[in-house]
């Protein structure tokens, strides 16, 4: 929201203007996708970055547009990647200084992985960054044979800027193939990973690994969270980051040092740390000719929706999948254990017990890892979470249902069925001095305000 404009978007391609206070439209944009374009997981759009009076969206045929925010008139077009190779956008773009860096998608597909970096005013490209380590380039002997040419590592959610370091960061999602590792044996960096790069030339200052050679499809391409807090009794500039495999982390933002790691679900595939902060592997818990049961599902304990971290509070909290896991079996797709497809925007029936997999926001000390609070859903969750300065807690679920909560105890003070699945994170923005708060489910964008 701009000077009471509020901009979102529409799957695949569309951006609207909206009235932010009553909802009128004041202009649509629509971008006509080429026919090849393809996505592993739907024709995705999780939204725009804006600088001045320029908006930036990606499309699902892996261009990258500048959109004049007052009169939707497209500004410039630029290609990130070839359509034909299987690359599309799917995350919303993030505006660093005079740059405006977007990743591309198409991981499972088999694509590598780039994020890239373009001139604001010319879409001209400044740097470019292969999340798979090219031949003579550190950590490419990571992957066996020529692997690494398909081998995924995709960016599909956005990133995070410090302003202080200049440093940006990055998750990248899955090596591919998704579910077999034996033709690409070894780690496979830069697969399920953060990047800091820096912001001003896409060189590579520190990596962390969270699932070396992944054969479960954990992706990490979750949102990092950056937060400032008490470390063992000092200040410290930390990166807190709830992952797809099941365990939360905290990292020293500066350097990548890896600080700890605790699971926020249940978690069978790995018994704890190595003195480096590697995930010591539980024996048997991978693909297997007859199938294993690994927790969480392979997708996730959490998935692309945000967590979130309160100052006031000092907690961490995080949507999440609860009792859910997945038969592996090697050479194979992986099946759920429980109830629990990809989202989507009607509302589903519910046949699952609580023992099958239920959703929940798990309130979390960031300092040890242990759960202060948990509320539960009925149904899983795929709907991410906003905290606030006056201790609200707001989030959603498969269920249709939107609510608020006391982030201090997890206490139900409220909620509000819409009628879909709620597959977004909810947003606050205030005009003329009212506070709204904006959520979309189903095929609709919900807004709210206190009432007068």
């Amino acid at each position: 929201m701009v000077n009471g404009v509020l901009y979102t978007v529409q799957a695949p391609d569309d951006v609207f203007a909206l009235d932010a206070a009553t909802g009128r439209i004041f202009w649509t944009y629509a971008y006509n996708p080429s026919p090849k374009a393809r996505t592993c997981c739907g024709r995705v759009n999780r939204g725009l970055a804006i600088l001045g009076d320029t908006l930036f969206m990606g499309t699902i045929d892996a261009h990258l547009l500048a959109i004049d925010a007052k009169t939707g008139q497209l500004l410039w077009n630029t290609t990130v990647a070839d359509v034909n190779e299987f690359y599309s956008i799917t995350h919303a773009p993030l505006v660093v200084k005079d740059k405006v860096i977007v990743g591309t998608a198409g991981g499972d597909i088999g694509i590598g992985g780039i994020l890239a970096a373009f001139d604001v005013h010319t879409g001209k490209e400044v740097w470019r960054f292969h999340t798979i380590p090219q031949p003579g380039e550190p950590g490419h002997e990571t992957w066996a044979g020529d692997s690494w040419k398909h081998g995924g590592a995709a960016i599909w959610n956005t990133g995070a800027y410090d302003p202080e370091t200049n440093l940006t960061f990055w998750g990248t999602g899955n090596p591919a193939p998704d579910w077999d590792g034996r033709q690409r044996a070894g780690d496979d960096l830069y697969s399920d990973s953060v990047v800091a790069l820096d912001a001003d030339t896409g060189k590579l200052k520190w990596f962390y690994q969270f699932t070396p050679h992944d054969e479960l499809d954990y992706d990490s391409t979750q949102v990092p969270v950056l937060a400032d807090i008490d470390w063992q009794g000092a200040p410290r500039k930390v990166m807190l980051w709830a992952n797809r495999n099941g365990l939360m982390y905290v990292l020293d933002r500066n350097t990548g040092q890896f600080l700890m790691g605790k699971p926020f679900t249940q978690v069978n595939w790995m018994s704890g740390f190595d003195e480096k902060g590697r995930p010591m592997r539980v024996p048997g818990k991978v693909p297997t000719p007859s199938g294993s049961t690994i927790m969480p599902t392979v997708l996730g304990g959490t998935n692309w929706y945000p967590p979130s971290y309160s100052a006031r509070t000092g907690l961490f909290y995080i949507p999440l999948w609860e009792n859910s896991g997945t038969i592996a079996t090697e050479g194979g797709r992986p099946k759920a254990t429980g109830n629990t497809p990809m989202g989507a925007v009607n509302l589903q029936t519910n046949s699952k017990l609580e023992e099958e997999g239920y959703g929940a926001v798990g309130a979390f000390d960031p300092k040890t890892g242990e759960r202060k609070w948990e509320f539960k859903m009925n149904d899983i969750t795929w709907a991410g979470v906003l905290t606030t300065e006056s201790d609200l807690l707001f989030s959603g679920g498969r269920e249709g249902y939107f609510y608020a909560l006391d982030d201090r105890t997890g206490k139900l003070l409220w909620k509000a069925s819409l009628g879909g699945q709620i597959n977004s994170a909810p947003m606050s923005y205030a005009v003329n001095g009212k506070q709204y708060i904006a959520v979309s489910a189903g095929t609709a964008l919900f807004t709210f305000a206190l009432r007068q």
